[in-house]
């Protein structure tokens, strides 16, 4: 569905962290992939479960991966562009009830418009477009509870176990 947006509806809130993806991994507990995003102004790691199918499409882009026809997230930034759209930014809104949402923010002929997505997809869109990313400050007090209740690790412990991943850890996703 999407929504066009009053004046001054779809600013960037001041609570809005923005952050960049700084790699996919493994969750070894429940074996799920995890986009991890890192705010662009301090050390802060967010991890955000995503299937495997959309991880391999963020993956795919991550490392540039050319493919020999257009992925369905390429086909999306095609038709964006094909159109005179231009997309903005992307939001992570909310995390209710262990699920995450987003909004995709497009430009076209000077009217702004969000439409709803699942993350993974707002994510593999704003890597092909070169958007920013933002999570809401809903998403960041509701990830720290939900990251309190994972098996096997406190909220600080996997903080830890996420700051202390180096690049190759990181760096290469495999499917």
């Amino acid at each position: 569905m999407n929504t066009p947006l009053q004046s001054g509806a779809g600013e960037v809130q001041s609570s809005d962290m923005e952050v960049k993806i700084r790699g996919l991994m493994m969750d070894p507990v429940t074996n799920m992939p995890i986009v991890v995003l890192k705010d662009v102004q301090s050390d802060t790691l967010v991890p955000i479960w995503v299937g495997i199918f959309e991880a391999n499409a963020i993956a795919l882009e991550i490392e540039k991966t050319a493919t020999p026809r257009p992925m369905t997230h390429d086909l999306l930034a095609n038709l964006i562009r094909t159109l005179d759209g231009e997309v903005r930014r992307v939001v992570i809104t909310e995390l209710r009830d262990d699920v995450y949402y987003a909004l995709i923010w497009m430009e076209r002929s000077g009217e702004l418009i969000s439409l709803d997505a699942r993350p993974s997809d707002a994510l593999a869109l704003a890597l092909r477009t070169d958007c920013p990313i933002f999570l809401s400050e809903q998403v960041l007090r509701t990830t720290r509870v939900a990251n309190a209740g994972l098996e096997n690790y406190s909220t600080e412990e996997l903080r830890r176990w996420l700051e202390n991943l180096n690049d190759e850890d990181l760096g290469r996703y495999k499917m």
